[in-house]
């Protein structure tokens, strides 16, 4: 069911509820998905315990988990690892930490076991294991200047619930977005340079289907998950194998069906997805004239 299902099911099936106290404390690295994952608690609390306690004053002497998401980019900026340094050293010694990542790389590895005593680790032992099941992922070789007539025919020759296209900068996620409504594709943008408020606002706009486009830089690319989307765009190519498994993540979830298309328009490009392909060891292909819906739709 996912990493965020792992945590809070298993923090979840611990808690002694102490009115007026929090119990489990997560930190994460966007507010988009702090609400995500405050909505699962509120989802699966219903079956395991009468009611989580709720008060408006934060006290953390009472924390018996403390749980990072995404733990690579929590600790890997200087800024954000003091942060969750300062506020690990309000909860009480005593307690259980977890830490979780998709991609977690071996520089960041002992700065996570500085936070543990003689931790459990956990590895995928194959990273080819890491590519998504159902996932359907193709290319397309095309100029910077062909993209967006080529994203045009997609959107109209595509079956889809609700698609992600991801791009490479603030200022491209905001043009995009509003060439796609020109062409009539009524889409929604979400990328760093709004408020936190607005980001919010959109992106629950998008989740509850208001929206089947979403324009997004790769703050979106990492843990966020809206059940309804099966095809996920690289209009711009990842700077990373890592940075596509993650994007690529948002179709497909739980096993389900979904399809990966990405653009692929430079020589530095073509490298990323020969990495992708060596290191997932996953072959992926030009995408064909005509693709077979059921390849990639839920029946």
């Amino acid at each position: 069911m996912g990493k965020t299902a792992v945590f809070v099911l298993s923090s979840l099936q611990q808690i002694d509820p102490v009115a007026g106290q929090v119990a489990a404390l997560v930190l994460c690295h966007t507010r988009e998905l702090a609400y995500q994952i405050c909505h699962e608690y509120e989802r699966f609390s219903k079956y395991l315990i009468l009611a989580l306690a709720r008060d408006k004053d934060l006290s953390l002497k009472n924390v018996r988990h403390f749980i990072l998401d995404e733990c690579d980019k929590m600790l890997e900026s200087l800024d954000m690892r003091r942060d969750v340094q300062e506020i690990f050293k309000m909860t009480p010694h005593d307690k259980q930490v977890m830490m979780f990542s998709a991609t977690l790389s071996k520089e960041i590895r002992p700065v996570c076991k500085k936070f543990m005593q003689d931790p459990m680790e956990i590895y995928v032992d194959d990273e080819a294991k890491l590519t998504l099941h159902g996932l359907v992922q193709h290319y397309i070789k095309l100029s910077e200047a062909e993209k967006n007539r080529k994203l045009n025919d997609l959107l109209d020759a595509l079956d889809f619930n609700q698609v992600v296209i991801f791009v490479k900068s603030v200022s491209r996620a905001a043009e995009l977005n509003k060439l796609l409504c020109e062409c009539n594709f009524p889409s929604i943008c979400i990328h760093s340079g709004m408020t936190q408020e607005e980001r919010l606002t959109r992106y629950k706009n998008f989740k509850e289907g208001h929206k089947r486009i979403l324009v997004a830089t790769d703050l979106v690319g990492r843990g966020i998950d809206i059940e309804r989307v099966n095809i996920v765009i690289n209009y711009d190519m990842p700077d990373s194998a890592d940075t596509y498994l993650h994007r690529v993540g948002r179709a497909g979830r739980f096993g389900t069906k979904g399809l990966a298309i990405t653009f692929v328009s430079s020589a530095s490009d073509s490298d990323v997805l020969n990495q992708v392909q060596e290191r997932f060891e996953v072959d992926i292909k030009e995408l064909p004239e005509q693709i077979d819906t059921s390849t990639y739709m839920p029946s």
